[in-house]
């Protein structure tokens, strides 16, 4: 695909800004400068450089219901058409329109990179409720891996292992360390589940904590080194 859509599928930029930033000369594929038009394969590494270290920023936010992260269709509403933030970041990662929680934002091309690397496994956790009662075959399928259908050129996609932890009849708390297209939801719906509620509470070390629909706070110091450290990325005032 095109490293535009690449960026704007992975919720990075829209793919106005993904073009901005190949034209002034911030992304790489496989260490050569990309152009405007150049395609990705699934194989291909992809670099965002940084802005000077000194402007980096760093932000953890509650994303409300019914706002998309980027590329908002006609009649709604994205994050940044809701929410100011002192520095110009970007969402890193996908929270879909129907979710709500916890939401990383930032302008260091450093955590981009690691993050849209496959193999990243960062950890994510959500809580979910669906629309019946849990069963314990259903929980160990969740665990066990779950083919959600189609993902990119692959028919048949089995998600990884991932970690669950039923809190009532129908709530569960669930760890898992990718992040396909509607991912929990499609998981549930492969056992007749559907999801009424999806929040997501933590990615690696960084949480939520006392943040409410709509608000956010800095991430920085020793929560910062942290996750920095998490997803091997060196410390922010390198």
């Amino acid at each position: 695909m095109r490293i535009n859509k690449y960026l704007a599928d992975r919720q990075y930029a829209s793919r106005r800004e993904a073009d901005t930033l190949i034209e002034r000369g911030l992304v790489f594929i496989n260490g050569k400068k990309a152009v405007l038009g150049d395609k990705v394969e699934e194989n291909d590494r992809v670099e965002v450089i940084s802005v000077e270290k000194g402007n980096r920023a760093y932000f953890a936010y509650y994303k409300p219901v019914g706002v998309v992260t980027v590329n908002a269709q006609e009649g709604e509403k994205e994050v940044k058409d809701i929410t100011r933030f002192p520095e110009k970041v970007y969402p890193l990662g996908r929270l879909d329109k129907d979710s709500e929680g916890l939401l990383l934002l930032s302008n260091d091309g450093r955590v981009t990179t690691a993050l849209l690397k496959p193999e990243a496994g960062i950890e994510k956790e959500y809580a979910v409720t669906v629309d019946k009662d849990i069963t314990h075959l259903f929980l160990k399928r969740l665990q066990s891996g779950v083919d959600i259908g189609g993902v990119n050129n692959v028919k048949h996609y089995v998600t990884k292992p991932a970690l669950v932890r039923r809190t009532s009849k129908r709530t569960f708390d669930i760890v898992i360390t990718e992040g396909k297209n509607r991912q929990i939801r499609r998981m549930c719906s492969a056992f007749g589940y559907t999801v009424t509620t999806l929040k997501r509470f933590r990615i690696a070390n960084i949480e939520l904590d006392d943040l409410t629909s709509g608000t956010f706070r800095e991430v920085k110091g020793e929560e910062l080194d942290e996750f920095l450290k998490n997803i091997n990325v060196r410390g922010v005032a390198e």
